[in-house]
């Protein structure tokens, strides 16, 4: 089973060094927040990722989670390494210190989230959804609703979950039928059932917020009749204690593919006491807070399953003897050379590595982005990041767990026979990280959300921002000799990328088809052409740091060679799915549905 290790040092460089997370939380107003700071909570969190967190990844796939009786059992240590993560007060890191937070920038989070997701993904999914109901409660609730469920939250007493999907729908959330009907002191009432709730129920925490989508009487037809709501597992006093059993109940757990260590629960809503959020028939206006954050966290899960994968691969490729280099031997002591001297293995572990890394990037310059939003004074800057948001996080969610997907399956693949056995842990990790590509939106939703409402939905102004962001950044590394070839490269992607909108455009306006036909080619276009750029400003920083002088050399001079690797091998790619694009979706269409055939 691969030993996981936290990468410390990428995401010191990362965040303090390519982004400068300093200067930006002193701008914020976080003084206090220096790299020692982040530096010692970061090595605090790896020792409790490593040595409590990841041991537990194979129990909670060998085990599952147990019903019994509308109650769900979680795997052995799964209850005891939460109680250390609560009492540790890591619930509270990036949470408002008005509910018992320490008030730190949410940025300062997202490695310790990647931490716990690459380690061991079915137990991240327990404290990880508690993030977007906090959120969505800061957002929409009221006072009074703050002050009942935000302590407990914050304090990881209570987890969250976000209640969606009914057996008839998914993402067609306009169908739904969960019926909340008032009751005379203004509270509600709720019918109905949601499946594939994940930590819907556990035995890790006192009790559940859940967050739900339900239809009042009387609403509008579609998502435009659909409000919010907070239905607790336990009822909750006005003061926050604890009362009677609530009438939300766990009728099943599922049997599924991956992820086995976390509860994938069908809930039943009987008549359930719940709590109007925002405005009657705003709900999904509100839920978009949670959606969005949500969307967030699992694009990270991707980044953390191509660490996870590059780490396991990396340990076996140096270990593994197995024929001779072509160059000639370079173990000619041992019976064979470790596979890692082989062209076709450096091309899984650096496509990983690439992947991980970049990713690392991506993800962390949107949490930046989610500090701006949340502490700006500048209502311009707010927009500004608001828009490249918007933006991104279809592309990070979509993009990031595909490539994360890819990874496990380089994975299995460097380890060969191996791969394929459970022990080695590669088939558990590739299991595990296909629902990342699945829930909070399938990546062709992502597509659709990106080209549909995003780019095309804005007359192209969101994309035109983001846009103007690369071009000046092109235009700093066009005076070095080294980077400007790589930023040319992205320029010519960049035109490409324009060029291609209009064409979807045009054809779209002849046949809408032609938008679903191009979203998904579109949308990995789009992928590969932002991590170049965020390779590009990884190696910009990596050159200055080795023309400074600094130390490290070996690791500075492996991000650019990595980076090299990404430009000449992986990038390229993009080029297919323009291909595809300008084909149109005549053939993809052409077949009635009838006569597909078995």
């Amino acid at each position: 089973m691969p030993e996981y290790k936290a990468p410390l040092r990428d995401m010191q460089f990362v965040l303090q060094e390519v982004f400068d997370c300093e200067t930006h939380y002193r701008k914020l107003g976080f003084e206090d927040v220096d790299a020692d700071t982040m530096n010692a909570i970061y090595e605090e969190a790896a020792k409790f990722v490593e040595e409590v967190v990841a041991p537990l990844n194979r129990i909670g796939d060998e085990q599952g989670c147990q019903w019994n009786d509308g109650e769900v059992t979680t795997p052995d240590g799964f209850k005891e390494a939460y109680e250390q993560y609560k009492e540790a007060g890591w619930p509270t890191l990036a949470q408002s210190e008005a509910f018992g937070g320490q008030g730190l920038p949410h940025s300062l989070q997202q490695p310790i989230s990647e931490m716990i997701s690459a380690a061991n993904h079915s137990w991240s999914m327990y404290p990880g959804l508690s993030h977007g109901a906090m959120a969505t409660l800061e957002a929409h609730g009221t006072d009074a609703q703050k002050a009942r469920f935000l302590p407990a939250l914050v304090e990881g007493r209570w987890t969250g979950t976000m209640c969606l999907t009914e057996p008839h729908c998914g993402t067609d959330l306009g169908l739904l039928r969960t019926k909340a009907e008032v009751n005379d002191d203004g509270s509600y009432r709720l019918n109905g059932s949601k499946i594939f709730i994940s930590a819907g129920d556990h035995d890790l925490a006192e009790n559940i917020v859940h967050i739900v989508l339900a239809r009042i009487p009387g609403s509008p037809a579609g998502t435009k009749g659909i409000s919010l709501f907070i239905v607790p597992k336990v009822n909750v006093s006005e003061e926050g204690a604890l009362e009677e059993r609530n009438g939300v109940h766990c009728a099943s757990i599922e049997h599924k593919m991956g992820i086995k260590g976390s509860a994938t629960c069908v809930l039943n809503f009987d008549d359930a006491r719940g709590y109007l959020v925002g405005e009657v028939n705003r709900g999904l206006n509100c839920m978009f807070t949670f959606m969005n954050s949500a969307r967030l966290g699992v694009a990270l899960e991707g980044v953390a399953a191509s660490e996870a994968a590059f780490q396991g691969s990396l340990t076996y490729a140096r270990e593994r003897l197995q024929m001779r280099a072509l160059s000639g031997a370079k173990n000619p002591d041992g019976a064979a050379d470790p596979i890692i001297v082989h062209p076709d293995v450096r091309r899984m572990l650096l496509t990983q590595k690439a992947f991980a890394e970049g990713g690392r990037a991506m993800s962390a310059d949107l949490s930046l982005l989610i500090d701006t939003t949340h502490k700006s004074q500048d209502a311009d800057e707010r927009a500004r990041a608001e828009a490249k948001l918007a933006l991104l996080t279809p592309i990070a969610k979509a993009f990031l767990t595909e490539t994360g997907m890819e990874s496990t399956s380089h994975g299995v693949q460097v380890y060969g026979g191996h791969g394929f056995i459970s022990e080695w842990g590669m088939e558990q990790l590739m299991r595990d990280t296909k629902i990342s590509c699945l829930y909070e939106g399938t990546t062709g939703i992502q597509a659709l959300d990106l080209l549909a409402r995003k780019v095309l939905g804005s007359q192209g102004e969101l994309l035109k921002g983001f846009m103007q962001e690369m071009g000046s950044f092109l235009g700093q590394c066009n005076a070095d000799e080294q980077l400007a070839p790589r930023a040319a490269v992205i320029g010519q992607y960049l035109e490409e990328l324009q060029s291609l909108t209009a064409t979807i455009g045009k054809l779209a306006a002849a046949n809408p088809e032609e938008i679903g036909a191009a979203s998904v080619d579109y949308l990995m276009f789009a992928g590969y052409v932002t991590l170049g750029y965020y390779w590009l400003r990884m190696m910009a920083t990596a050159q200055e740091k080795l023309a400074g002088g600094s130390g490290d050399t070996d690791f500075y001079t492996a991000k650019l060679q990595t980076g090299a690797f990404y430009f000449d091998r992986v990038l390229p790619r993009a080029k297919s799915h323009s291909a595809c694009i300008q084909n149109g979706g005549d053939s993809m269409m052409a077949i009635a549905a009838e006569h597909f055939a078995f």
